[in-house]
């Protein structure tokens, strides 16, 4: 049975900072697979498209037929454990300042035979296990064995706690609180056990609906961020820069019409400086920080957390140059995230589909409740995914524009949705 996780003590300032040693990251092509499907919390396997073999390892070839027909599908992770090991020596830096860690050999209901790390709560071989796939520290994909039925505390095992970015007793900043959006985030995360969360406000001047409320629960404390502007986000990352392990970019500016439904590049602008500039600014003020406090105890800095939007994938005519500053968002977090893997840092950009606010108020349903998103933000957090689509939209659009990108450009420019 997994122990609780308990708050831990106040670091001493004196004692240095530990520095990250990573997992072995390297991987093949073929490989990369069992990651993509990772980042979106799947557990997918290469299946032969002509006999119908499961394969593991990843393979360029069927082991059965040679064919080179090898899509990767999801599979079910039920199985056997075979065998169990107990590893108390190694070289590898990363696994030497965790042991003792658990091993196990697992013959999977589907066929292939995987090795897994083991859960705290799996006992002895044999035993009915579950696989699934994690992303670990390196931002690569390892196959799990959890127990066939956890207890309540299964997410707390320090492995998981590990691959993970659970907000539990750690400190989160949001960057705008005014939205709903922004506001459901916060609860959301107070609600998950975060032990502060810093809300940022453009206008502290301002009495903005749903704030008064926020700075009462005592987790919460406001602090003046506009990401408009180069001072105010380095004023607040001198501040609390060094002891956030969180960030939650929930600062988005949503106008609707696209190209000649009005004139002028003021609004496109605007758009642009908070959703793509702003992303700019505090990465480049805040990015640091965690980087260097990536191995900074048992609540180390752990994640960056992107909003941004379906529209990102494909553009969306009737909001065209929002679209078009998500799509600029996306490319920068995916450079973000390339810069942020050597640290641990997990990168998590989240693709909504149409919100139920003010700017998306005549778009038929089904939209995204903003409680429903914030829930699916600290859900990625704490399974460790780095890519998720919130809402029947979102998946519907994510499924079309994997089967054909210019079929969906086509479907939206003649009127769909």
């Amino acid at each position: 049975m997994t122990m609780p996780f308990i708050k831990p003590p106040r670091k001493n300032p004196v004692l240095r900072t530990p520095q990250i040693n990573l997992p072995p990251a390297a991987r093949g092509r073929v490989a990369l697979g069992l990651t993509a499907a990772a980042a979106e919390g799947r557990f997918a396997l290469q299946v032969c498209a002509d006999c119908g073999a499961v394969q593991y390892p990843p393979r360029e070839a069927c082991h059965r037929c040679l064919s080179p027909e090898l899509p990767w599908q999801p599979q079910s992770g039920a199985g056997e454990l075979l065998a169990m090991t107990t590893l108390a020596h190694s070289n590898d830096l990363y696994f030497r300042e965790r042991l003792p860690w658990r091993l196990g050999m697992v013959w999977l209901d589907d066929g292939p035979s995987v090795m897994v790390h083991l859960h705290g709560e799996v006992g002895e071989a044999p035993a009915r296990v579950r696989v699934g796939a994690r992303l670990d520290r390196a931002g690569q994909a390892v196959l799990i064995g959890y127990p066939e039925k956890g207890t309540e505390n299964m997410a707390d095992d320090p492995m998981l706690r590990e691959m993970a970015s659970d907000p539990k007793y750690r400190k989160v900043l949001v960057t705008d609180g005014k939205s709903a959006t922004g506001q459901a985030v916060v609860r959301a995360l107070v609600k998950a056990g975060a032990d502060l969360v810093w809300v940022g406000h453009a206008e502290p001047w301002k009495q903005l609906p749903g704030l008064a409320e926020l700075a009462a629960l005592p987790q919460v404390t406001l602090v003046p961020l506009d990401v408009t502007d180069e001072r105010s986000v380095g004023t607040l990352a001198g501040q609390i820069g060094g002891k956030v392990d969180i960030v939650v970019n929930t600062a988005e500016l949503h106008r609707d019409f696209g190209i000649a439904a009005r004139r002028g590049t003021d609004v496109a602008k605007a758009e642009m400086e908070v959703n793509y500039l702003g992303l700019l600014r505090l990465a480049q003020c805040f990015g640091p920080a965690l980087k260097g406090r990536s191995a900074d105890g048992a609540t180390h800095a752990t994640a960056w957390v992107n909003l941004l939007s379906i529209y990102a994938l494909a553009n969306f005519p009737p909001h065209g140059t929002f679209s078009a500053s998500k799509a600029a968002a996306l490319s920068l977090a995916q450079c973000l995230r390339a810069e942020m893997r050597p640290a641990g840092i997990r990168v998590v950009n989240v693709f909504p589909g149409p919100i139920d606010d003010e700017w998306n108020q005549n778009l038929p349903p089904p939209k995204l409740a903003p409680v429903a998103l914030a829930s699916a933000i600290v859900k990625a957090l704490k399974d460790g995914v780095e890519d998720i689509y919130p809402g029947d939209v979102a998946q519907e659009w994510l499924e079309r524009w994997r089967h054909n990108p210019k079929v969906l450009e086509r479907e939206i420019a003649a009127g769909g949705y």
